[in-house]
């Protein structure tokens, strides 16, 4: 049965800020109270004979920069070897120097909601090493957007999870916000991101290996977005990292023609169990869906598909339900049609088992694992759920915003 979406029309945290690493002089005294205004540093060009300090502005006490400030690295009583100011989501400032090399003043704008860490080498007068780390952040935009990710920090799901991140707000720049996402895995794989649209119309990127992970991949997603401009000044805020595992490979494989499921784990079949799929007009998808979720009892109602009259249903305690898609395709208990698993496909597109077969299932199963339908029409979408795994990989990879 289907639960979310009409099948009749499928032909058709806070941010989390980066610490700041606290501003030390590394001189032989300090510098002596607040360091100057950046106008008043420029202007003197290093050569005001205090105490050798690098001095930074903004400080470290800084709070809320605003983002039309500009960052003014100086040698006090010496030169400046290097500086490199870099936020992990809009990157590094570029800047320029005194004729003198005791000044450094930035020339890109500064991204709102970001840290940004100086890192400021140099040489006092005497000849003896100067250095000075210190960060500071920028008030935050007036309209920013977060994207919802999974899987969890923490997780261990199935070998056909994707990392999967829907924004809240329109993604204008795609190439801007995809520069700053990475995933990692160890042991090392080929994989790529793809953009597509939700099925609510939101700007959603999704992640997956060429192949499916293999079970105990440990895998890392990192969202450096603080700062970011995805378009039309809207800016983003997060910066995450994201650690989960690939679990066992349990594998499911419904054949619709043969009235069978089978399932797998780690490469050995556990059970073939017999199953009743949708019936003529209301066939399962076909192809790869992927585990959203499950619970043990739901309330399956035709009229929230769009399924009204003589078709209608509207089953209050419905056992032992694993989600496959938004859509609503689920794989339950169906006691209802006792008599026809193995035998007659007759539901309105969800895999119906006994309740004893439905609960076997249920226990075996969890989040990202694969349950593949042969022998039926309409393959599945890459947006209903989890649908990556329908897509070649080269088409796959032209869903990056990347060249």
């Amino acid at each position: 049965m289907r639960r979310l979406t009409a099948r009749l029309n499928r032909r058709n945290v806070q941010p989390l800020a980066l610490a700041s690493a606290t501003a030390v002089v590394l001189a032989a005294c300090s510098a002596g109270g607040k360091a100057d205004s950046s106008s008043d540093m420029a202007a003197d060009g290093g050569k005001n004979g205090g105490p050798a300090a690098i001095l930074v502005e903004p400080s470290t006490e800084s709070q809320k920069v605003p983002v039309s400030r500009k960052v003014t690295v100086r040698a006090q009583s010496g030169s400046l070897v290097s500086v490199e100011v870099i936020s992990p989501g809009p990157g590094k400032l570029s800047g320029t120097w005194s004729e003198d090399k005791s000044v450094w003043t930035s020339s890109t704008q500064l991204a709102p909601g970001a840290t940004y860490t100086v890192n400021a080498k140099g040489k006092a007068s005497d000849g003896s090493a100067l250095t000075e780390t210190t960060s500071f952040t920028t008030a935050a935009a007036e309209n920013t957007f977060v994207g919802t990710y999974n899987p969890d920090k923490g997780a261990k799901v199935g070998v056909a999870m994707p990392v999967s991140i829907t924004f809240n707000k329109p993604i204008h720049d795609k190439a801007a916000v995809e520069r700053k996402l990475k995933v990692t895995s160890s042991p090392v794989v080929e994989g790529a991101w793809s953009w597509m649209k939700d099925r609510d119309g939101k700007d959603r990127v999704d992640y997956r290996p060429k192949e499916f992970w293999k079970p105990g991949t440990k895998v890392t997603l990192r969202m450096d977005l603080a700062g970011v401009d995805a378009g039309n000044a809207v800016y983003g805020t997060q910066q995450r990292v994201v650690n989960f595992t690939i679990g066992d490979a349990v594998t499911s494989t419904v054949d619709v023609a043969k009235k069978t499921m089978t399932v797998a784990k780690n490469g050995k079949t556990l059970r073939a169990l017999k199953v009743s799929t949708g019936k003529k007009d209301f066939e399962t998808w076909n192809g790869t869906m992927v585990v959203l979720g499950k619970v043990p009892s739901i309330r399956m109602n035709s009229a929230t598909v769009g399924i009204f009259g003589p078709e209608a249903y509207d089953m209050k305690a419905v056992k032992w339900d694993v989600q496959l898609t938004p859509s609503g395709t689920y794989a339950h208990a169906a006691p209802w049609n006792d008599g026809k698993f193995g035998r007659v496909n007759s539901s309105h597109g969800c895999i119906g088992m006994s309740t004893a077969d439905a609960k076997w299932f249920y226990d075996q199963v969890h989040l990202g694992d694969p349950v593949t339908v042969v022998n039926s029409t309409d393959t599945v979408a890459a947006n209903n759920g989890y649908g990556a795994w329908n897509v070649d990989w080269k088409t796959w990879k032209k869903g990056t915003a990347l060249d």
